[in-house]
């Protein structure tokens, strides 16, 4: 049996908004395995935990740039949202989205190697990070990069933390609407046959866990199963959802009265997917006195 840490369960509390003993059996039952417990918890509170999961605790930038046909997305990484407003640390970034685009780099470590400088550091965009580390007194680092050539592309970037492109044929203003909506309602593919297999059977093992707990008969849990699977797909997949614009019809219904078509889409959320680092202070505390009580 994995040992249970007051961090742990700080962790999940943060990302569940669930109840703090909740979070302690859920991880019990878990034997420690945060992402089953976070699953189990699902099971248990419904949406609340699904919900706060999506939180985002890493700090950083999306910055975007369109031209000449191609159009090119980073997320770049810093420790606290005030550096984020930093005015070297934002030039930085949105140098690298434009150097994506022209120079086409296969990762982040050849984005870095890319000619640049600036505030008299260089030669290389990887120079000009490294300085401004030293200048500004906090780590920061590119994190990934997106780049389409080939067809149209527009973007959109809600704030600095949410960044979409979006690839398509025909009116750029409905494109534009479109990424939008996607930096709105977070699909995660274009249709429900796009969605990845996975989370499709992360649902369904979320749904049949419900169903087993409702103590319906086989045949009518196995359809609840189905119809949870069913809703999910169309509240995931961007044509079936309702158009944030107009909740009377749908994406595609939207597109297709436009004459547009889309053919792919990008989404970057700052953080999304990284751990923050925090300052676990309470949580040391928490463990000596837990320790503590367990010695007594």
């Amino acid at each position: 049996m994995a040992a249970i840490t007051a961090k742990m369960v700080a962790d999940l509390r943060a990302k569940t908004d669930a109840p703090m003993m909740e979070c302690k059996k859920a991880l019990t039952e878990a034997d420690g395995d945060m992402a089953k417990a976070e699953e189990l918890l699902r099971v248990k509170l419904g949406t609340k935990a699904g919900k706060a999961a999506s939180r985002i605790t890493a700090e950083g930038v999306v910055a975007a740039f369109i031209g000449n046909g191609v159009g090119a997305m980073v997320e770049v990484n810093c420790e606290t949202d005030f550096v984020t407003k930093n005015d070297s640390f934002a030039a930085m970034a949105n140098a690298a989205a434009r150097l994506t685009a022209e120079k086409n780099p296969a990762d982040v470590a050849a984005l870095g190697a890319l000619p640049y400088e600036q505030d008299g550091f260089g030669p290389t965009l990887e120079d000009v990070r490294v300085g401004l580390i030293g200048k500004i007194g906090e780590n920061m680092s590119f994190r990934r990069l997106v780049r389409k050539a080939g067809g149209k592309v527009t973007s959109y970037v809600h704030g600095t933390r949410i960044g979409v492109l979006v690839e398509y044929e025909g009116d750029e203003v409905a494109a534009r609407d479109v990424a939008m909506h996607v930096a709105a309602m977070k699909p995660v593919a274009l249709t429900s046959a796009d969605v990845p297999a996975e989370l499709i059977e992360r649902e369904r093992s979320v749904a049949l866990a419900k169903a087993q707990e409702s103590g319906k008969p086989a045949d009518i849990a196995a359809k609840m199963v189905e119809g949870s699977v069913q809703k999910y797909l169309k509240e995931v997949a961007l044509f079936s959802q309702p158009f944030v614009k107009n909740d009377k019809q749908t994406v595609e219904q939207m597109l297709k009265e436009k004459n547009t078509k889309v053919t792919g889409f990008t989404l970057y959320v700052v953080g999304e997917g990284i751990e923050k680092k925090q300052d676990d202070f309470a949580a040391e505390v928490a463990a000596q006195v837990a320790a503590a009580q367990g010695k007594s």
